[in-house]
């Protein structure tokens, strides 16, 4: 899920870009960047992902006085259990981006999650692969779709067998 309403700023992008470690100009000179063929700042090509920080339901977002899964195993005592349907485990297995256009410094998105294709395969050592698909469109402050992001998660039919 993303955020209903995601302004993309200069600053932001600057310190996406950084985090990723990526000096291009185009994501933090305004001067080098207006020489571009998008004549102005944009975001580096994951940029949307981020808009799930500013969706307050996001799982993974750390809420005030609650306990938080974070990105280790038990980092606070919270236990995540099942891999939904029979006791497996879950992970995201894909990511993909379609820029319909450049994302720009200024932009203010508008995210809308929907269910893609879902499909089976039999595994070897964790029974049934269930694959999911949800496809989010990204549309600027004109209505205008900017981006369309499919991700692909898998979830197994029970934990996998350790040999």
């Amino acid at each position: 899920m993303a955020a209903k309403k995601f302004p993309v700023e200069a600053g932001h992008i600057l310190l996406f870009a950084r985090s990723i470690g990526d000096d291009n100009p185009a994501y933090m000179d305004e001067e080098a960047a207006s020489k571009t063929e998008a004549g102005g700042i944009i975001a580096p090509p994951t940029f949307v992902q981020s808009s799930a920080q500013f969706d307050p339901d996001y799982f993974l977002r750390p809420k005030i006085g609650q306990p938080w899964f974070g990105s280790g195993k038990n980092p606070t005592g919270l236990v995540r259990t099942g891999g939904g349907g029979g006791g497996g485990g879950g992970l995201h297995a894909e990511q993909h981006y379609e820029y319909h256009r450049p994302l720009r410094a200024g932009d203010v998105l508008t995210a809308t999650t929907l269910p893609g294709k879902t499909w089976e395969k039999e595994g070897r050592r964790s029974g049934k692969l269930v694959f999911s698909e949800s496809v989010t469109e990204y549309r600027d402050q004109n209505g205008e779709l900017v981006i369309t992001a499919r991700g692909v998660g898998v979830r197994t039919e029970r934990p996998v067998e350790q040999k």
